[in-house]
């Protein structure tokens, strides 16, 4: 250490040390996603069949879809968070134990509010996808990372498409409880592969859980998403669901401040808001949209009677194989997606998925006639849904500080869910507005399944638009250039310490941001400290870095560091604060308490201050822009005001008072 501030323990050990084959790791967490997506398609086959099942109506029996998808909502961000802070498999296992526990007590079926509970604990298992990945990034060597993300992010859509044939084998072979035992006893295989194959993670943030903000978030989005996903059911103009969405927004106007003020925020509002994290997330809700449109109209289309013009009449377990396909071919894609990763870069593959759903979906406006067609279309655009869902990942980890990849991928979730809630609702809307009777029974037309396509493709296209506007990733790239420099073998570890300010500073609350460089310059890791001044940074191994501490309104401090591996606290000091100052005279003479007052040049009051026996004042220098200086003689009763441009470095404004002056900017 070439710091007096950093220590080290005598017995250097890398981050991660695996025992387990990396083949191991993947195929566990894979897994584990696979049967995370199965809890949300294998209920979908009978949800008919639910209200004579159950006795009671089919509104209620939706209540089964929409709980689990509300609670994988809400408990995605909030365990990915946790994961960060408290233990990444930790969070896994917790996750799966909530998917067991909903598993066993739909399968019991005490009753229909019981089965709610359990459909909704179930939902916890969403979190498991955004964890998984994020514990790949931490586990494997940055050249599998790409294969291995791209697959883990596939099985989402992986175990959707097999959901539904999987479901109608289950209950027609052991009666409808099967779907739920089944999840509970893959649940329970997949708790023992983790604990024997995948080791904790100690890429961790410290600090306290933020509870409060995890609270408003949670109530917020049921208020928004119970509307969205009920909205057609009870009526768009309802007093309930106008309620939900005006509580949703008043709900979000208090959380935002409230992140942005508390130590260890639910969600990192600043690092959300930066280009890179702010473009992926908002192109993910258009992919998400894209991709369950997919699903929908590929199964209604399959499903729906010959008779109406529309539909190929399949049944059930026939239309849930036709999707097979589109999963199979998402598995094939995750080796190409891993190695386009590689070469293009995550921006670069989510143009190319995204592109090509929405030619897809233009092309399956104008051929749809055959189920043949219909399916290789599905899988199209399932093989584009791998691409952009593999890619989504990779740019937020990429873009994000490595101790919060878990929380930044959950974020990205919720997002996703978010667009899959809009695209579940205005499919809803489309087929209930053109719809044809046959048999008594309304069905969608030909027209309401071309403007569902439609939809997909403008969806997808959105998504194209947005992902054009993300900026290149490079430190993915640099990782794997530093991985062959070691040998392929991980030796990361975590940096902690406190950046300290030189005098006590509440605005600087939140803008201090610490960046290790390697010695050709290369940004490694970055991290936003607490309030206290805490951060945490990740280096990929034993050398030499540079790291950087700053914070608005101080001067920086950089500082060489000489790491040889091991837990290691670098704790830095922001000794000089940015200032303007500058003496104020009266005809050449020391204005002894003269008022300085400091404004925008709009007119806006910045402050002010006195001057002391010298003249001198002082202000904390204010962001870049215009201002102007006016300093008021009392003694003599004089002004005199000065139009100044500042910069980020410390200015001098020195202002002379001419005797009997009025006040003239100068």
């Amino acid at each position: 250490m070439s710091e007096t501030g950093a220590r080290s323990p005598a017995e250097p050990r890398s981050l991660m040390q695996r025992t387990a084959p990396a083949w191991a790791t993947i195929l566990v967490l894979s897994l584990c996603g696979m049967v995370s997506a199965l809890q949300f398609t294998l209920v979908i086959p009978l949800l008919p069949e639910f209200p004579q099942l159950l006795d009671i109506s089919a509104s209620d029996s939706s209540w089964l879809v929409t709980a689990t998808l509300l609670t994988a909502a809400v408990g995605t961000p909030i365990i990915a968070r946790m994961a960060d802070m408290y233990g990444k498999r930790r969070m896994l296992l917790v996750s799966l134990g909530a998917m067991i526990l909903g598993s066993v007590i739909c399968a019991l079926e005490v009753s229909f509010v019981t089965m709610i509970v359990g459909r909704a604990l179930q939902g916890f298992g969403a979190a498991l996808i955004a964890v998984g990945i994020s514990i790949l990034r931490d586990k494997l060597p940055p050249e599998r990372i790409g294969t291995a993300v791209a697959l883990m992010s596939a099985t989402m859509g992986i175990g959707s498409a097999l959901g539904l044939p999987l479901a109608g084998v289950l209950s027609n072979w052991l009666g409808w409880h099967s779907i739920f035992w089944f999840g509970a006893v893959a649940g329970a295989v997949l708790v023992v592969a983790l604990l024997v194959v995948v080791e904790e993670s100690p890429v961790r943030t410290p600090g306290r859980f933020d509870v409060t903000g995890a609270l408003v978030l949670s109530a917020a989005l049921i208020c928004l998403l119970l509307p969205i996903s009920k909205g057609s059911a009870w009526g768009w103009g309802e007093p309930v669901v106008v309620g939900l969405l005006v509580s949703s927004l008043l709900l979000l106007v208090i959380w935002v401040p409230l992140e942005l003020r508390v130590n260890q925020p639910m969600v990192d509002l600043r690092t959300s808001a930066q280009r890179p994290v702010l473009m992926t997330n908002l192109a993910s809700i258009f992919a998400g949209m894209a991709m369950f449109v997919n699903m929908l109209v590929t199964v209604q289309v399959l499903q729906q009677p010959a008779a109406t013009g529309a539909g190929f009449g399949l049944g059930v377990t026939a239309a849930g194989l036709a999707m097979v396909p589109s999963g199979l071919a998402m598995v094939a894609m995750s080796p190409v997606s891993g190695w386009s990763l590689a070469r293009w870069g995550g921006r670069a593959v989510l143009l190319v998925g995204a592109g090509l759903m929405s030619l897809t979906y233009v092309g399956r406006v104008f051929w749809a006639d055959s189920v043949a067609a219909i399916v290789v279309g599905s899988t199209l655009v399932g093989i584009g849904t791998a691409l952009a869902f593999a890619a989504m990942p990779t740019l937020i980890m990429s873009s994000v500080p490595i101790t919060e990849t878990a929380s930044a991928n959950g974020l990205n979730s919720l997002v996703r869910s978010i667009g899959t809630s809009l695209a579940s609702t205005l499919v809803a809307a489309i087929m209930a507005t053109y719809t044809i009777e046959v048999g008594g029974v309304l069905f969608a037309t030909e027209e309401a399944f071309r403007i569902v396509l439609v939809l997909g493709a403008v969806a997808a296209a959105v998504c194209v638009a947005l992902a054009a506007l993300i900026p290149r990733d490079r430190r993915t790239h640099h990782e794997r250039e530093l991985a062959r420099a070691q040998g392929g073998e991980k030796q990361e570890a975590v940096v902690r310490g406190q950046i300290r300010l030189a005098r006590a500073d509440d605005s600087a609350r939140g803008t201090i941001l610490v960046s290790v460089l390697d010695v050709h310059g290369e940004q490694l890791d970055w991290s936003r400290a607490d309030n206290a001044g805490r951060y945490s940074v990740v280096l990929p191994g034993p050398g030499t870095y540079v790291v950087i501490a700053n914070a608005i309104g101080w001067a920086p401090e950089a500082t060489v560091f000489d790491f040889a591996g091991g837990e290691v606290e670098q704790d830095l000091t922001l000794a000089r604060e940015l200032t303007v100052s500058g003496v104020v005279t009266r005809d050449g003479a020391p204005a002894a308490g003269a008022l300085v007052a400091l404004s925008e040049a709009l007119g806006t009051q910045v402050g002010s201050t006195h001057c002391d026996d010298a003249g001198r004042y002082a202000f904390q220098l204010p962001p870049t822009g215009r201002y102007v200086f006016t300093a008021y003689d009392p003694h003599t009763g004089s002004a005199h005001a000065r139009k100044v441009t500042l910069t980020i470095e410390s200015e001098v404004v020195d202002i002379d008072i001419p005797v009997g002056a009025t006040l003239q900017p100068h």
